[in-house]
């Protein structure tokens, strides 16, 4: 049996092009990845414990906040826990009156 191939049996040349992936260079790969971190990186924070009226404070907790959901862990680092948002953990340490929790972002200070 001998078959013709017909033309639209066969790539065509735009085709090709449109269907391959497109090659990047080790450089623009590098920036397009750093993007991707920009873009998807976590925002970090403190809970701080602030004792009585300008009386005394520590770091009690560290964490990330990420789009939804915030991961926070002890400055023991004993206790983890996750919350909806950086300010519903707020609630795992405060206690009495004379003691108030409070977020701080590092990365908004000068």
């Amino acid at each position: 049996m001998n078959e013709k191939a017909h033309p639209a049996d066969e790539p065509s040349k735009d085709n090709a092009s449109s269907e391959e992936p497109m090659s990047l260079g080790r450089k623009e790969f590098e920036l397009l990845l750093q993007d991707l971190v920009r873009d998807s990186a976590p925002r970090m924070f403190a809970v701080v414990q602030e004792l009585g009226d300008c009386e005394d404070g520590v770091v009690a907790a560290w964490g990330l906040a990420f789009e939804g959901r915030a991961e926070v862990v002890s400055a023991e680092g004993v206790s983890r826990l996750s919350a909806r948002t950086p300010e519903s953990a707020l609630r795992f340490f405060s206690g009495g009156a004379r003691n108030r929790a409070r977020l701080i972002w590092p990365q908004s200070l000068s």
